[in-house]
């Protein structure tokens, strides 16, 4: 399991060395997943904290998907659209739960990179962010049906770990910015 220490001075390396040609406008928090399937639920669970966490904080930081109002398959399409029509050059960091190798599970992967979201259902829908972090939660099995198994039975401790650690890490970084 990666700590909170870690996380911090990973998130903080990888903010610094984003590129931009024009500054960016606003912070775009998009927390992929959904909350009927725990192995999901990462995203959802980090845009809850970072809700709460920064709620007193800047007003060009948006956090899309909370256990409230989740961005999952249904959705994302939209939600993508509506960030390209309301803001003109946002930071995206897209955050959803990953499944990997065995000894991956807890690990959270941090990367200057867009992501490319639901790959391990096999419904892979869009590339978005200038910054992917991932939650690995489960083993990837490769094979669809196994991996959504894998995810709604993937263990909460794990999830809620991963969660507490990316949004405090978050939070962290962003009070001192």
């Amino acid at each position: 399991m990666i700590s909170s220490e870690e996380f911090v001075l990973d998130f903080t390396n990888k903010m610094y060395n984003l590129k931009s040609d024009i500054p960016f406008s606003d912070y775009i928090f998009l927390c992929v997943g959904s909350d009927k399937v725990t192995g999901d639920a990462f995203g959802p669970l980090v845009g809850r904290n970072l809700e709460e966490l920064l709620q007193n904080y800047y007003n060009n930081i948006h956090i899309l998907g909370t256990l409230e109002k989740p961005i999952n398959a249904s959705n994302l399409l939209f939600t993508v659209q509506k960030i390209k029509e309301t803001y003109k050059n946002p930071c995206v960091i897209a955050i959803d739960s990953a499944l990997s190798k065995e000894e991956d599970i807890g690990k959270i992967f941090i990367a200057n990179k867009e992501m490319k979201l639901a790959i391990g259902t096999g419904k892979s829908i869009v590339r978005i962010g200038n910054m992917s972090i991932k939650g690995v939660v489960a083993k990837n099995h490769k094979v669809s049906k196994q991996n959504f198994y894998e995810l709604q039975n993937t263990s909460l401790n794990i999830v809620m770990n991963l969660a507490n650690i990316t949004s405090k890490g978050i939070y962290e970084v962003i009070k001192y910015k």
